[in-house]
């Protein structure tokens, strides 16, 4: 049996990772940086403070950590306040899940943006526990997120089910001992040891049937849906 659903943010309900690219990229650009082929990649999951050191420290940036985080996030929570890119599709499937089962959100976004994109897609009300990645010591892939929300829902995290699009995320959930249900973002594929680690793969969210969250309980083994 599943005891709960742990949704990611980014991603999943929201289609923010090519903003979150934008901005980023934008930004190292502007400050004297030079971003690398494999940065968008790494960065997905990890904790403000993580990504922040990131660009100051390994892409060159002229600002500090601190600095990174507050004018990044300052410039995504501007392009929310215009458009929230709701996936299509999300929040029905959430609300519809939210009717059976307690739901979290573990998310790599600052608790500012999550506030807001919930706000603005009318989802507040759905999430029981939501976390970010700023208030765990460590960000995805660590498994820390969600070994704390499985803890304020107040369920075993090996009876959870996650929803994940991201080669991080997954290795979170799965290194928390959730099952995953990978949902992967076109533009950013997910590596092949994280594939292998997510119990169902899926095209899409409208794909997230209450079927598919009951074949990822205990019991079931990695399979594409």
């Amino acid at each position: 049996m599943t005891d709960a659903v742990i949704f990611d943010l980014d991603g999943v309900i929201v289609d923010s990772e090519p903003v979150w690219e934008e901005v980023r990229r934008r930004y190292v650009a502007d400050h004297g940086g030079q971003w690398q082929p494999d940065s968008q990649r790494r960065l997905m999951g990890m904790s403000t403070g993580e990504w922040a050191r990131y660009l100051s420290t390994e892409l060159g940036v002229d600002r500090s950590p601190q600095q990174v985080a507050t004018e990044v996030v300052d410039e995504m929570a501007r392009r929310y306040l215009e458009h929230v890119p709701l996936i299509a599709g999300a929040d029905e499937v959430v609300r519809r899940l939210a009717a059976t089962w307690p739901m979290g959100l573990a998310s790599s976004s600052p608790a500012r943006l999550i506030e807001a994109a919930l706000r603005a897609t009318g989802l507040t009300d759905a999430f029981s526990v939501t976390l970010s990645t700023e208030q765990v010591p460590r960000g995805k892939p660590a498994p820390d997120v969600y070994l704390r929300v499985a803890e304020r829902l107040g369920f075993d995290p090996t009876r959870c089910v996650a929803v994940e699009d991201s080669s991080n995320g997954v290795r979170s959930a799965s290194a928390a001992g959730t099952r995953v249900i990978a949902v992967p973002h076109a533009s950013y594929p997910i590596d092949p040891d994280a594939q292998q680690l997510a119990t169902l793969v899926i095209p899409t969210i409208r794909d997230l049937t209450d079927q598919a969250v009951r074949d990822a309980a205990p019991g079931a083994g990695p399979s594409d849906a």
